[in-house]
């Protein structure tokens, strides 16, 4: 079986963000199950494609909002609103659909297509509907940007991301509607997009490795709490807000916490144990030298890659429940709390008497898991042929 996953930027090999961290995972689960996937998408600029034998590269975008300029800014939204297309989707639109076809001939034949999220499929809706289909819902997006847009500090803002939501619901209806199949990370993501049959959806267990974590001995502890993301990215900004506003006034004042990622205007802290770090150049590092992780989601959808992570790693953690999005088991040296004091409380608690677990059972689990959903989905298609790679 040959198929086709169509993203919006193609694996280059760095795994920068959670996304293309769940990207490698499902592009791998589909490779064991033995279907040939070829990838076709954009690359960020100066990055090429980690397997380009394997991959049709259409150009180079860098589609991050908070780099783009005032003017940049300004054009994404008034050709978003001339052509009907979200925000998203039309930073993609610097290529034809015509030379979007050509490079899927130009893939060879093929069984189906993987649309893996709504940005590139939206981008480029009417070419996707000449064979059968696998949607990939990374996150319920339309929920999302009404989040966004509740929580957004201006006027514009909350008209922009209202008319994203909407568009959005219509793009997934479409796309869930037409395929043969549909992979979410979070269980309750098939029923907020209404598909929650276990004929139409399943759920992907994800891992951030390809092998399961090998323990080291020793951790050396440089800072009772660790975290680090994509902080200008809204659902993980709504987070960081309630972390540093609700739980980090009840910290006791010598409490040391560590905070790495692009870090967007305006977040700051009284504290005075939070330091904010930057970008690292090894995350796994970075969270290994923390006695405690907080998992601290409490908007958006889909899975937290960094609750993943965590538990892969053994590392002693207190989450929220919504930081557990799309995870069957959690290890117990995980505490789980929504209330803001007793979050303080368990990071303290956790922070003075630090408990490894072996991640590796957690990675096991996770990657049978993963396979089983996989093959689930791929049965849609029929029988999967067995491709013979030279």
């Amino acid at each position: 079986m040959h198929l086709l996953f169509a993203t919006s930027i193609v694996p280059d090999g760095a795994l920068a963000s959670g996304y293309e961290i769940a990207n490698a995972a499902i592009i791998a689960a589909l490779r064991r199950a033995g279907a040939r996937v070829t990838v076709i998408g954009f690359t960020w600029p100066g990055k090429p494609a980690a397997d380009p034998e394997n991959t049709i590269v259409l150009g180079a975008v860098d589609v991050r909002t908070e780099s783009a300029s005032p003017l940049q800014k300004l054009a994404w939204v008034v050709r978003a609103v001339l052509s009907g297309l979200t925000f998203a989707s039309v930073k993609l639109r610097v290529v034809s659909d015509a030379e979007v076809r050509a490079a899927v001939e130009r893939a060879g034949p093929f069984d189906g297509y993987v649309l893996n999220s709504v940005q590139f499929a939206g981008a480029f809706e009417r070419l996707f509907g000449d064979r059968p289909s696998i949607f990939i819902a990374h996150n319920v997006e339309h929920r999302s940007a009404q989040e966004n847009a509740t929580a957004a500090g201006s006027i514009l803002q909350r008209l922009l991301f209202r008319r994203e939501a909407r568009l959005l619901k219509s793009m997934e209806d479409r796309l869930c509607r037409r395929a043969r199949f549909v992979f979410t990370l979070a269980d309750e993501d098939r029923v907020a997009l209404g598909v929650a049959s276990d004929d139409r959806s399943v759920v992907l267990p994800l891992v951030t490795r390809a092998d399961a974590p090998v323990r080291t001995g020793q951790r050396r502890i440089e800072c009772d709490a660790a975290l680090i993301g994509t902080w200008t990215w809204q659902p993980n900004r709504i987070g960081l807000d309630w972390f540093l506003g609700k739980v980090v006034p009840h910290l006791r004042p010598g409490f040391r916490i560590r905070i790495a990622g692009g870090m967007p205007s305006g977040i700051t802290s009284t504290h005075p144990g939070v330091q904010f770090v930057g970008r690292v150049p090894d995350a796994q590092a970075f969270v290994r030298t923390a006695a405690v992780i907080p998992l601290i989601s409490t908007a958006g959808s889909g899975v937290q890659l960094k609750t993943i992570e965590t538990f892969e790693l053994g590392l002693p953690s207190v989450a929220t429940s919504r930081s557990l999005r799309g995870i069957d088991h959690r290890p117990d040296n995980c505490v789980v709390t929504d209330d803001p004091v007793a979050f303080a409380a368990a990071l303290e608690t956790a922070a003075s008497a630090v408990m490894d677990v072996d991640g590796g059972a957690f990675h096991r689990r996770q990657v049978r898991a993963l396979d089983a959903a996989i093959g689930r989905g791929l049965s849609k298609f029929g029988p999967v042929r067995q491709e013979v790679f030279a």
